[in-house]
Formats: C-alpha cells, structure tokens, sequence
C-alpha cells in the first residue's frame, strides 16, 4: 500500500528507509501532529488528528475523549488546530502540546469504536466534559449530544445514579440540569446557561408563537408569560432578503404582544453583563404592567 494511503510516524519512517528527513520538511508532506505526517493532499481535520494520537501515542487502555471524543461521535467542535484530549489508565508521556491527556480509569463498556479509533461513549464523554470544563462549555457539548440524539436526559439520570457519591457527582447533576437538547446552537446554549446561572428563570427553549393567523415564529428563547422572546443573531441575519423575513417576522410578534431582545455573537462575547441586565429589567417591567 502506498505511503500516501498512511498516516505516519516521521522517526519510525525514517528509520526503516520508507522516506528520508528531507522528504518530510518538503511540500508532499503536512505536519498531522508533532512527530506525524499524512500526504499533503490528505484533509487536516480533527478526525485525523485523533486517528494520528490513536495510532501513535495512545498507550493500552486509553481511548480519544472529552472534547475529542464529543467531535468524533457527531456534534462536537474541535477544529483542525486543536489539540487531541485522551484520557489514560497512567499518566502519559512524554506530553506534548498536540494532546491535552487526562488520567482515569474507563470500564470496557465505556469505550467504543469509531473508524478503528477507541473513543469514550457518548455517556462517559459527557462525564468528563463536566469535570473538565467550565459548566457553560460543559453544557453546551452535552446539549448538541443530546440533539444529535446521542444521549438522553434519561441516559444521563441512569448513569448519574449509577455513580452516586463518586467525586464529580454533583457537577454532574448540575450539567444535567442545565442542559437542554432542543438549542439549535452553541451560542444559544451559551446564551441559555449564562441567563440560568444569574439567577434568571429558565427560558422555553425554541419556542413556537402562534396569532390568529397561525405560526408567527420559533424563538430561540422565550419567556412565554412575560410575552419576551429572546434572539440569537448570527451573521446569516445579515442577509438582504433574511433580513427582510426577519423584519416581517418581528413586526407580527410585536402585534401579537411580544418584545423582542435581539444578541449578537459581538454583545455575547463583550457585554454579557449587560445582556442579562436587559432581560432582568424586561421581566421586571413586564410583571409590573401585567393585568
């Protein structure tokens, strides 16, 4: 089988005379991961990058997980330059900044596998996402899991009881809780979770708006009694003729009694603080002129 058709360990290629150093540094070579190369014409993606750790670097008993592992199963978001999370039986070296490892024991029935790669379910990847990252990030690779279908709340309940009183109980729970599968994006999720930690009433989550015409729209969040919807705008709104749909959409939920809280990818990132400010007046001001 031709070299092209492998991913390869650069010293161990070289070695054995399949190519020579000054092979590797030319341009039919790409750097998958330190010490790994794949043909240039190969794609760099993540999938790769974990198939280069799995094959290489990877002792016994460790599998791809985390973040990795959540990408590799559908709906996680690691792009080309991020780095590989394992987790391992013994801590793993020599490390390096392609791979972020992590130690810990995985039953046989945690692991799976993906393109002959051992990769963490999908309920043992949420069980290290939470320990791992902060609860909002957590949440939001929990809630696309849920949405590819992944995982249930069911599942999560189950395999939460299972490990009762282990270390991390707790924050699992707290994940649990928070997540919800029906968000159509990261940045909702985010959005959802940063409200729900302020203290704020948990949002319906992409929820339908009826009038006496009919289907007026499905909100990213809404607030149903207090008549608020709250809106996630990516840069697809900026379109001509989205931006008219959206104009004619917003002026029908604002007939029906609706006000509507527009956020955009810029204000999330930059004035959280402020975002939430508006909502907590909004609900204020609408429980005040209620009926």
């Amino acid at each position: 089988m031709p070299l092209s058709a492998h991913v390869i360990h650069g010293a161990a290629a070289v070695a054995d005379g399949r190519v020579t150093r000054t092979t590797l540094r030319s341009r039919a070579w790409c750097r998958v991961i330190r010490g790994i190369y794949a043909d240039a014409r190969t794609p760099i993606n993540h999938e790769l990058r974990c198939r280069a750790v799995a094959t290489f670097l990877l002792p016994t008993g460790g599998a791809i997980a985390g973040r990795s592992a959540a990408t590799l199963l559908g709906p996680g978001l690691c792009g080309p330059d991020d780095p590989v999370e394992t987790i391992t039986p013994r801590p793993a070296r020599p490390r390096i900044a392609d791979v972020i490892p992590h130690t810990g024991t995985v039953g046989p029935d945690e692991v799976r596998t993906i393109g002959g790669v051992p990769v963490t379910t999908a309920l043992r990847t949420c069980w290290d996402l939470a320990q791992w990252l902060t609860l909002e990030e957590a949440v939001v690779l929990v809630d696309r899991l849920l949405h590819a279908r992944q995982v249930t709340v069911t599942d999560l309940t189950r395999y939460a009881d299972h490990r009762a009183g282990v270390r991390g109980i707790r924050r699992f729970r707290r994940v649990i809780a928070l997540a919800d599968g029906r968000a159509a994006s990261p940045q909702e999720s985010r959005l959802r979770v940063a409200l729900r930690l302020a203290g704020l009433p948990a949002p319906q989550v992409q929820h339908e708006i009826h009038d006496s015409a009919g289907f007026v729209a499905r909100t990213d969040l809404a607030y149903e009694e207090a008549r608020i919807a709250i809106e996630y705008d990516g840069v697809w709104h900026g379109d001509a003729a989205q931006l008219h749909r959206d104009r004619q959409r917003l002026n029908r939920l604002q007939a029906a009694g609706w006000l509507v809280l527009h956020v955009t990818s810029t204000r999330l990132r930059t004035d959280l603080d402020g975002i939430i400010r508006e909502v907590t007046q909004a609900l204020h001001a609408r429980r005040r002129t209620r009926p």
